[in-house]
């Protein structure tokens, strides 16, 4: 009887190639949709000084030490060359309360950040008021995978809003928004 370790790759080696999907891409993305997820308001400068920002749903922690977070964007973004080739950008987390805000940042109509309040960051990146959290970070390393390039940022600072935690975290699941109330 072998135990699970033998049956591990070593760090760097390639595993066998996957098999063809079984699916049709819109069933792929209706399985996803049942992952509940936080959404976020990413912020950062171009390099000609204006200021850039998108909404995300592909956020997730990476490790502690160091402290890493990664979001991904996909290949066709507007947006994609602005955050290939900055050196920071904060991950604001949205509360319930901020739907409005998600939608603008989803869209590429006008001035995302016209009467948006916020303030500006240590490299002049706005953090988003009335975010549930943000993490401030450089922008580490990038790989492309599949359509899209994932991010994978190290957290310079971090912070959260006790204000906006009454309203809670905004989620989204299966097509639309949602808040959640705790378990008793």
């Amino acid at each position: 009887m072998q135990s699970a370790d033998t049956d591990l790759l070593p760090i760097g080696a390639r595993p066998r190639a996957a098999n063809p999907p079984d699916f049709e891409p819109d069933m792929f993305r209706n399985v996803l949709g049942q992952f509940a997820t936080g959404v976020t308001i990413i912020t950062t400068r171009s390099e000609e000084g204006g200021l850039a920002g998108l909404t995300a749903s592909s956020f997730n922690s990476v490790s502690l030490t160091p402290p890493l977070i990664l979001w991904s964007l996909a290949n066709k973004s507007g947006s994609l060359p602005t955050f290939q080739t900055n050196t920071h950008y904060v991950v604001n987390v949205l509360s319930s309360a901020q739907v409005d805000l998600c939608l603008r940042f989803a869209t590429a109509k006008g001035d995302r950040f016209e009467g948006v309040p916020y303030r500006l960051n240590a490299e002049g990146i706005p953090i988003l008021e009335g975010a549930l959290a943000w993490f401030e970070c450089h922008n580490r390393s990038r790989y492309v995978e599949g359509d899209h390039v994932i991010f994978v940022g190290e957290v310079e600072r971090c912070g959260f809003n006790d204000a906006s935690a009454e309203a809670g975290p905004l989620v989204f699941h299966g097509g639309r928004f949602h808040s959640v109330d705790p378990l008793e």
